[in-house]
């Protein structure tokens, strides 16, 4: 495997993303090919670890894709490169609540280095800290033995007196300080209600952000001693992902339009990997923009994303709402996750959307957030009735009904109420859960078949 480093962290908050996003710039910008990688279902990080690398920001994700794939898929997403740089979730051993594995939780960081054989880097907050950062450091350490912590990017430092001491405390829990990060050095990143806001949203900003994250972490982290770290990692070998082997291929070259632009930026880019292997001729659209869907459309994915945040202006596109409702209504296989769903919805926020399903999608206070064990409740042009996935929920939007009386999904709450969610219309499969299609290539080859029949 690829020279590789895992950036850590105690808890979320600590300036994982800069450290991490600033690292493979800075590396980058002394010659070296850098792969990024995010560890769980994030999809807002990997598009600053795209701009900052140069190439596709992917994710590392057990839970989602299963433990025997994170492996083949770093090797798939690494490939060409000379060093892997990949940021972590949430505190190290932080993982799905009650799965645990020998390194943490399961899908956490520390889960992710095991499976990697990767060295850690943990990025501390040493705001209101000193010599007790000895003791977190020790903790930390000792909590997993299977976890190599190779070394400390202090954050928030106020001075020199402070920066001494915190070095002082790290040389008494045995790690060395690779980097020390001023208080007063912050980098302005966009943010919103679900984080940072995808980079897509923000052309010039975004990259200025991540030229300042660079520039900081050039100035305050010894890069060619990361650069040392992560070729100590030890060597594993194992069998490189292939989208190839995944699918089975489908004659005719059918166009699949997916859309993108700032509206609709939650997607994997194994997804597209996978229809290209199962045949398909992948044309991108962008809603806010495109009056139409791509000619020939045979196909339609509609991937999550902030629609909510782009409401009035999806609306007043009532071309292109026109030709997507026309696709559905024809029984074309779609695909709609998340943002793609409330884009169905007979209105976002108000105001109207394609209008296929008659539903309102309005946003909320509340978060709805974590992993979901499903089961498909009916057939669709993705999976078999009885299909069972784990998939990902992330939103604040609420969309009324929530089903018809053939949902997509069914799944227990943590209290164990069943819940039901989605809709499964003709050649539609709209809801809520976002899914990993590494983790079931399968559905991709029966979605691209399904443009055949």
């Amino acid at each position: 495997m690829v020279a590789r480093v895992v950036v850590a962290a105690p808890g979320s908050g600590s300036g994982k993303t800069t450290v991490a996003t600033g690292l493979m710039a800075a590396l980058r910008g002394r010659g070296h090919v850098v792969a990024p990688f995010k560890v769980g279902p994030d999809y807002i990080d990997p598009g600053y670890h795209t701009l900052a690398a140069g190439r596709p920001g992917r994710n590392l994700d057990p839970v989602l894709v299963g433990t025997d794939r994170v492996r083949p898929l770093f090797r798939h997403g690494s490939a060409g490169a000379d060093i892997a740089v990949v940021e972590g979730v949430m505190g190290l051993f932080d993982g799905r609540v009650g799965h645990h594995v020998a390194e943490g939780g399961l899908g956490s960081t520390a889960h992710v280095a095991g499976l990697l054989a990767a060295p850690v880097l943990l990025v501390v907050d040493a705001r209101g800290q000193s010599t007790s950062l000895a003791a977190l450091l020790h903790g930390f350490r000792s909590f997993r033995p299977g976890v190599r912590i190779a070394g400390v990017v202090l954050n928030q430092v106020g001075s020199d007196r402070h920066d001494e001491v915190l070095r002082e405390a790290c040389g008494e829990a045995g790690l060395p300080v690779v980097g020390s990060v001023r208080r007063a050095a912050a980098v302005d990143v966009p943010s919103r209600h679900l984080g940072l806001v995808p980079a897509a949203e923000h052309g010039a900003r975004a990259v200025r952000a991540v030229a300042a994250m660079s520039a900081l972490i050039e100035s305050s982290v010894d890069i060619d001693a990361v650069a040392r770290v992560a070729r100590s990692a030890a060597t594993v070998d194992c069998a490189r992902w292939s989208p190839a082997d995944e699918v089975s291929r489908v004659p005719g070259r059918p166009v699949i339009a997916v859309a993108g632009g700032p509206a609709f930026t939650f997607g994997y880019a194994e997804h597209t990997e996978l229809l290209r292997a199962a045949g398909a001729e992948v044309a991108v659209v962008d809603p806010l923009r495109d009056e139409k869907l791509p000619d020939g459309t045979a196909a339609l994915v509609l991937p999550g994303g902030f629609p909510e945040a782009h409401a009035e202006a999806l609306s007043a596109n009532e071309s292109l709402r026109t030709d997507v409702a026309a696709l559905v209504r024809s029984g074309a296989p779609v695909h709609a996750e998340c943002g793609g769903l409330l884009f169905l919805a007979r209105t976002l926020d108000g105001h109207p959307m394609c209008g296929v399903l008659d539903a309102a999608a309005v946003m909320t206070p509340r978060l709805r957030l974590g992993y979901r064990d499903a089961v498909a409740t009916a057939g669709s042009v993705l999976y078999p009735e009885g299909s069972r996935v784990t998939g990902h929920e992330f939103h604040r939007t609420r969309i009324t009904p929530a089903h018809t009386d053939r949902p997509s999904w069914t799944w227990r709450d943590h209290d164990g109420q069943p819940h039901r969610e989605g809709f499964t219309l003709g050649g539609l499969h709209a809801s809520y859960l976002h899914t990993h299609p590494a983790g079931s290539p399968d559905a991709i080859t029966r979605f691209v078949q399904a443009t055949t029949t």
